[in-house]
């Protein structure tokens, strides 16, 4: 076994690996990457991509460009056209993100899982403001972006986006190992909420879906195209703003500056595909779940 692969395996030891990303100043240390990771100067950029690659299974062949002038400019990498076929069927929503399936299924009243165990409710992640009705006894997916995959995320379908609620929190880290040990940690951290409508021509028109980034550790700033401002851990504006922001299926919404996790809501009528369950992975454009009515 070889230095790489002993140090993976030492990193993946439970214990350790909740130490080490959960236990120390997580704040202090997510505003410090978000700094850190602009940082252009060749030596630390290529030093810092390298021991990315060290660690992690990096992959950089789909991006569009071949040489990058910062870290944080790798992460929020585009990819060549095409990277990432869409699947066109009307009744189908796509996956927002390439990413790793986590707990997924029905909605229970308003209660969903983490993980085995570990149920929180919409009104804790999303307010008891927000219109929960549309979500009760439907579905939800969670949606794990690994360090190395690509970051950005897209319309599930053709949509308005309606309303943004921002959620200022914590930064733990959103891993299975944090999920399986902190209550309610999705509700707990740095977060997003997109009520979308969809639109066009399909049975499903007129359903709402919504979209939850989470941020966590080194992660703690979205960008949406529909805003023109970051959320971040800095943000002081409004925590909730009205939109009519129009998307096409497919189209590029925004992106985490690091990564993390997205949590999908779908009104009853929606089932998840098969090929979307725990573990699995997928890919941007994917069938995630379809309109049965």
């Amino acid at each position: 076994m070889g230095i790489r692969d002993s140090l993976q395996q030492l990193l993946r030891q439970e214990d350790l690996n909740f130490l080490l990303t959960n236990r120390l100043p997580r704040r202090w240390l997510t505003q410090f990457m978000a700094r850190f990771s602009k940082v252009e100067q060749p030596l630390v950029r290529d030093a810092s991509i390298g021991l990315w690659k060290f660690f992690s299974n990096l992959d950089l062949s789909e991006a569009r460009k071949e040489r990058f002038t910062s870290m944080h400019d790798c992460f929020t990498r585009e990819l060549k056209e095409g990277a990432r076929p869409l699947d066109l069927e009307p009744e189908v929503l796509v996956s927002p993100c390439d990413a790793i399936v986590g707990a997924s299924g029905r909605i229970e009243g308003t209660r969903v899982f983490q993980a085995k165990g570990f149920p929180y409710t919409l009104e804790d992640l999303l307010g008891d403001e927000a219109c929960l009705q549309h979500w009760r006894d439907g579905q939800f997916v969670t949606l794990r972006l690994t360090s190395a995959m690509y970051h950005r995320f897209h319309a599930l379908h053709d949509c308005a986006v309606e309303q943004l609620r921002y959620f200022s929190g914590d930064t733990w880290n959103v891993n299975p190992v944090a999920l399986r040990r902190v209550e309610k940690l999705f509700c707990k951290n740095e977060r997003a909420f997109i009520k979308t409508r969809l639109t066009g021509s399909s049975r499903c028109s007129g359903q709402h879906i919504a979209i939850v980034p989470v941020a966590a550790i080194l992660v703690a700033s979205i960008r949406l195209h529909f805003l023109d401002v970051l959320l971040h851990l800095q943000y002081r504006g409004p925590k909730v703003i009205d939109c009519d922001a129009p998307f096409a299926k497919g189209q590029e919404m925004g992106w985490f500056q690091h990564g993390s996790t997205i949590i999908v809501l779908a009104p009853k009528g929606f089932e998840l595909c098969p090929q979307v369950r725990e573990g699995a992975g997928i890919r941007m454009g994917r069938p995630l779940m379809r309109w049965l009515g």
